[in-house]
């Protein structure tokens, strides 16, 4: 959902009426204003290859996919609103502004506080909970840009509307079950078929402490997917079309370590996640006929990825990290569109290193160098970014 910039005047006197609220004594009333933060981001960016060409072989993208704009640019700045609504109730909404002036709603849902036997249910509009990267805003990554893996299946991240119920289970283990019920319009479901009741997610993940220093947390994840005329490819001029089937799973895993568990000094984290995706349907070649008339015929593919990466904070502030990506298309059969998803015996892989320092929790640039061959003509990227935080702003997940 998209609307101007305009409305940002509407939610101006929120944070005049929170900082005037803050000179007052607290009560009932002050304590569940809410909580108004803005994410700045912005980089520069050589890129080697014309990122408006961007195309990954064998591979189907959602929009927005490629590695991001020559130059300057603004990059991905949000508005955030939180509070509790009441003692049963919290609610957040997140916009993001683009370089074009206008915001995305990426969130806006409620959620309960407190049910009983550690249930909890969200409802409205939110990342999903599928995988361990998914769910993270970009101002909480640890590069500048998403694994080649999110990119290629998922269209970066997957959000959606819908529900999700989830269980912690009263153990020493950290052990949290749930279940999504979305409505599936973003890729990689599309159309919002089935009354729009088009994806459902399943995820289970695991987590504790390694005496003092270590903690860790893996998860299982699964979605499936109904599309309906789901574009990709030139989706500005030429779109492909896309129906049928999807199924994503995701494996993760992550270890981080902290001297007596006070991260303050130094750090290490590494984290991986494995990627799969079994698609079968009818794939639709130029929807437009701008380039030809349009060829539809049975598809199925199965693709998968993976990345590994490390991040180290070798003295307070500064943290430098490297990470590994790679994709596999590994089954297509498209018929007459087959030379579309011709990989010419093409591996897509990347490798990224980065070095960034903090002045403090609310300020941090970042220095990334990557060589990447996703497409056949090898890249090299160079950026730098910053990312300021403005107001308060809750502690990331694990």
């Amino acid at each position: 959902m998209r609307f101007s910039i305009s409305m940002l005047c509407l939610l101006l006197p929120l944070s005049v009426g929170a900082a005037e609220s803050a000179a007052q004594p607290k009560g009932q009333a002050a304590s569940f204003n809410p909580d108004i933060s803005l994410i700045l981001s912005g980089s520069a960016a050589h890129l080697g290859n014309d990122p408006d060409g961007y195309a990954i072989p064998g591979f189907m993208l959602g929009a927005e996919t490629g590695p991001g704009t020559r130059g300057l640019s603004l990059g991905e700045s949000e508005l955030i609103v939180s509070a509790n609504v009441d003692d049963l109730f919290y609610g957040q909404f997140t916009a993001a502004l683009t370089p074009e002036n206008e915001m995305d709603v990426e969130e806006a849902y409620v959620q309960t506080l407190g049910l009983a036997h550690g249930l909890s249910l969200r409802a409205g509009r939110f990342f999903s909970a599928i995988g361990y990267l998914n769910s993270q805003h970009p101002h909480a990554w640890d590069f500048v840009d998403t694994a080649l893996a999110y990119r290629a299946l998922l269209a970066n991240q997957y959000g959606d509307d819908g529900v999700r119920l989830s269980w912690v289970a009263p153990t020493d283990l950290f052990v949290e079950l749930g279940g999504e019920w979305l409505r599936g319009e973003n890729f990689p479901a599309g159309g919002a078929v089935n009354n729009g009741q088009g994806a459902a997610m399943l995820f289970a993940h695991l987590g504790g402490d390694v005496g003092a220093n270590h903690a860790w947390r893996a998860g299982l994840s699964f979605l499936r997917a109904r599309s309906e005329g789901r574009e990709s490819g030139a989706i500005d001029t030429a779109p492909d079309a896309f129906s049928g089937d999807s199924r994503v799973a995701i494996a993760d895993l992550v270890w981080k370590w902290s001297p007596d568990g006070n991260p303050r000094q130094t750090n290490f984290k590494f984290q991986a996640e494995f990627l799969w995706r079994d698609e079968d349907g009818d794939f639709t070649s130029d929807v437009n006929s701008v380039n030809g008339p349009a060829v539809t015929d049975t598809y199925r593919a199965t693709h998968s990825g993976w990345y590994a990466q490390a991040i180290y904070q070798f003295m307070p502030q500064w943290r430098a990290g490297l990470r590994y990506d790679q994709l596999r298309a590994q089954e297509i059969v498209a018929g007459v569109n087959a030379v579309l998803f011709d990989t010419g015996g093409h591996t897509p892989r990347r490798a990224s290193m980065m070095l960034d320092w903090s002045r403090s929790e609310f300020s941090r640039l970042r220095l990334q160098v990557s060589r990447d061959r996703s497409q056949p003509d090898a890249d090299s990227q160079v950026f730098v970014q910053y990312i300021m935080s403005l107001g308060a702003h809750g502690a990331h997940a694990f």
